[in-house]
C-alpha cells in the first residue's frame, strides 16, 4: 500500500502543485498546500485509493485547507513574482501570470477555488461541485461572478496600456 501511494505522489504531484499555487499564489504555501493534503489523503489511503478519483479527494483536502488557512492567516507580505520563477512556466509570459495571480488573489477563496479548479485544472461544472461540497448552480453562478470580476480588474488596468483581450484569448 505504501508503494502504490508513493506512485500516486508521484504522478500527481506536479498537478496538484500548480493547483495549489493558483489557489495561494506562493510557491511555498502551495507546496505546503499539497504536502498538508497529501499528509489527509495518506492516513485515509486504504479507503482513497478505492475511490474512483482519489486526486478528487486531494483536490478538495487542498481547496479546504486553503480555505480555512485564509481565515486563520491574513498574510501582510506579496511575495515578488518577477526572478523567482520556475524555469518551466506553463502559463505563459512572466508578467501576464503576475496579473492573474495578483487578480485571483482579490477574490473571496471559494470564488477563486471555483476559478482555479474549472479553467486551470479542467474540472466539470459538476466535478468542481462535488470537490466543493456545493451545488452545480453554485458552482455556474460563483464561476460567473469570478469572471465578470477578472475582467473588470483586466480591463481597468489594460485600458491604460492599449487593447484589452478577454481571459479566452480575444480582443475585447
Amino acid at each position: 500500500m505504501a508503494e502504490e501511494f508513493r506512485a500516486f505522489v508521484e504522478r500527481e504531484w506536479a498537478p496538484l502543485l500548480r493547483t495549489a499555487y493558483l489557489l495561494t499564489g506562493d510557491r511555498g504555501y502551495a507546496e505546503d498546500l499539497v504536502q498538508s493534503a497529501l499528509e489527509k489523503t495518506h492516513r485515509r489511503w486504504g479507503r482513497v485509493s478505492r475511490m474512483e478519483a482519489p486526486v478528487a479527494y486531494v483536490r478538495k483536502a487542498m481547496v479546504n485547507t486553503a480555505v480555512s488557512w485564509r481565515r486563520r492567516r491574513r498574510v501582510s507580505e506579496v511575495p515578488l513574482l518577477l526572478g523567482d520563477a520556475p524555469a518551466a512556466d506553463p502559463y505563459g509570459p512572466l508578467d501576464q501570470r503576475h496579473e492573474v495571480i495578483t487578480a485571483l488573489r482579490g477574490l473571496p477563496p471559494r470564488m477563486r477555488a471555483v476559478l482555479v479548479l474549472r479553467y486551470f485544472a479542467d474540472l466539470s461544472e459538476a466535478e468542481t461541485a462535488a470537490t466543493l461540497g456545493c451545488s452545480v448552480g453554485s458552482v455556474k453562478s460563483q464561476a460567473s461572478r469570478g469572471l465578470e470580476r477578472l475582467r473588470a480588474e483586466f480591463r481597468a488596468t489594460t485600458s491604460l496600456e492599449g487593447p484589452a483581450t478577454t481571459l479566452e484569448g480575444r480582443r475585447a
